[in-house]
């Protein structure tokens, strides 16, 4: 299932601004691959373009290419709501639909795909809640809104409703930036179950986060305000934490700056 993402020479712009420049690297599958790096350098951008959901801002585009195990994600007559569904994403704030059941969250992506029998819904919603560690939580109150989990619950939720379209790929941008120590605990627990299965990409400001759950880390920085965010390196999440090759990776991570 899961997938390879290579990007090469990838520059981002909304309209004429120029928000990431040449930006080349490698997802493996099965891996969790952080994105870090200050605010404004460009690591959520990159990581939206991922799977085209930076279109959704008026004249966002790209040069370069992104391939999923070979197959250009740009290319001319490729759906970027297909493109979604393969490359699926968490965002930074759990943002259940709120005037659905935790059922018809789960199962919301499969309906839009077509997917009417109750029974294959009704399967797919528990093996999704049960890959996201909450179906034992929620399992006897299915019918109710999703919006009346907690906020760790509701992340879950979210990941459930995510994954149960059977991605290749899942990108988290910022998850557990809004969640209390003991839901962040639970996501990271999450993202290393994740990986058996998925290819995940995550962003987070948390270095300590990025050294717990990534297996490698890519660090994105910017010359300055108003400059496009770079890649300045990537590799091993324990090279780039113990032994970084650029002395501006090395003063990041030890609060030196950021």
């Amino acid at each position: 299932m899961a997938k390879r993402i290579d990007a090469k020479n990838v520059d981002i712009y909304y309209g004429a601004f120029h928000a990431v420049q040449d930006v080349s690297l490698t997802v493996e599958p099965r891996t969790v691959t952080a994105f870090i790096g200050p605010s404004g350098c460009g690591k959520s951008t990159f990581l939206r373009t991922l799977n085209r959901m930076h279109e959704v801002i008026p004249g966002a585009h790209v040069k370069g290419s992104v391939t999923l195990d070979g197959t250009d994600l740009y290319a001319p007559g490729v759906d970027p709501v297909a493109v979604r569904r393969m490359v699926g994403m968490v965002f930074q704030r759990p943002n259940p639909f709120p005037s659905m059941s935790i059922f018809d969250n789960v199962a919301s992506g499969l309906r839009l795909n077509g997917v009417k029998n109750k029974g294959v819904l009704s399967d797919a919603v528990e093996r999704s809640l049960t890959a996201a560690n909450l179906w034992n939580e929620v399992k006897d109150r299915l019918g109710r809104a999703g919006m009346g989990l907690s906020g760790g619950q509701q992340q879950r939720l979210c990941i459930a409703r995510a994954i149960a379209v059977e991605p290749q790929v899942l990108l988290m941008d910022e998850p557990c930036s809004a969640l209390d120590p003991i839901s962040t605990l639970a996501i990271e627990d999450l993202i290393n179950e994740l990986k058996e299965q998925y290819t995940v990409v995550i962003v987070t400001h948390n270095m300590q986060q990025a050294a717990r759950v990534s297996d490698r880390t890519a660090f994105f920085n910017l010359a300055a305000q108003g400059k496009p965010g770079r890649l300045i390196e990537v590799g091993a999440t324990e090279t780039i934490f113990s032994n970084p090759t650029e002395k501006a990776t090395e003063d990041y991570i030890t609060g030196r700056f950021g």
